[in-house]
């Protein structure tokens, strides 16, 4: 691959006045720029975009950290941000982690080293003090409250609708809840405020058998329906992570011809509109553009949306 050296001792003039003519600077004769230019060609030349954009102390390149893209919360921040980054622009580049912390450690050096402006995560697996650490080498945004930790956040306020999930289900005499989770509660802070949720309003944890976690998709909740319906056949409700798992939990009952418990979905997806169960619209889609919008500041900031709770009439 041709160097820009390479153009220099080609052409007979000096590396500074091919670098001159690459960026379209003044001060460079026609005679020059004409030989330079032919060298260019003649090599098919490309500059190196990146080492160019960090010589002006420019990158424009936005990381964002992605577990996986599996479940609708992932989806609809992505979209978000796509959505806002469309006409900014900057590049958008995907770094799927897996919630492998060596590998999002790789991702956090890589912002030290300038090759990103600013990091995403969506979420993580690292703990937020590690992230905290390089703070100080671009803007880290964290869909998640961030507590005291100094880091940019731009996330769901989830608990006020929890509550009023738990609140609307206990005026429905419901008491045998399967809950459905996406991760650990050691892993989760999601997790732990639904099941805080759930500990307010009914005043005990929710039977250990009935709590189940990894669920992402259709057949993940198919699945889980499978097994807790073996393990409890009276279920009154499941309290499930996600539109489309609790259709896969439905699914299940009517494969069996049984009828199915209440189901209770979130993100607000067209599964719950057309089946008309309760669910809870986080709004991740405008959680994504103001990530994408904090991103590209340089000040610590903080906001929040308020997750809405929508019972079908």
């Amino acid at each position: 691959m041709p160097t820009i050296r390479d153009i220099a001792r080609q052409s007979g003039y000096s590396v500074s006045t091919v670098s001159r003519v690459l960026n379209h600077q003044k001060y460079v004769s026609k005679p020059a720029q004409q030989a330079v230019e032919k060298v260019i060609k003649a090599l098919d030349y490309v500059p190196n975009s990146l080492a160019r954009d960090l010589s002006f102390g420019q990158n424009k390149n936005i990381g964002v950290v992605l577990p996986h893209n599996d479940h609708p919360y992932f989806n609809q921040l992505l979209n978000g941000i796509m959505d806002a980054a469309f006409t900014s622009g900057y590049h958008i580049v995907l770094l799927p982690s897996e919630y492998n912390q060596t590998v999002e450690l790789d991702y956090l050096e890589q912002l030290k080293r300038k090759n990103f402006s600013a990091l995403i995560f969506t979420s993580h697996g690292l703990p937020l003090s590690v992230l905290a650490q390089y703070a100080q080498y671009g803007q880290i945004v964290c869909c998640e409250d961030t507590g005291d930790y100094h880091l940019s956040a731009v996330y769901s306020n989830r608990e006020p609708a929890y509550l009023a999930a738990f609140k609307h289900l206990a005026t429905l005499k419901v008491r045998q809840i399967a809950i459905l989770l996406s991760r650990n509660l050691e892993q989760s802070p999601t997790s732990s405020a639904i099941m805080a949720a759930y500990q307010q309003v009914f005043h005990h944890k929710p039977a250990e058998k009935l709590v189940i976690g990894g669920m992402t998709s259709f057949n993940d909740g198919y699945q889980a329906a499978k097994t807790l319906h073996a393990r409890q056949s009276d279920i009154d409700c499941f309290f499930t992570n996600g539109d489309d798992i609790a259709t896969g939990v439905r699914q299940y009952y009517l494969d069996q011809g049984l009828t199915s418990p209440l189901l209770f979905g979130q993100e607000n997806q067209l599964s719950s509109f057309l089946l008309q169960f309760p669910t809870i619209d986080h709004h991740f889609f405008t959680v994504g553009q103001k990530a994408f919008e904090v991103a590209l500041s340089t000040e610590h900031q903080k906001f929040s949306f308020e997750s809405e709770l929508i019972v079908p009439k």
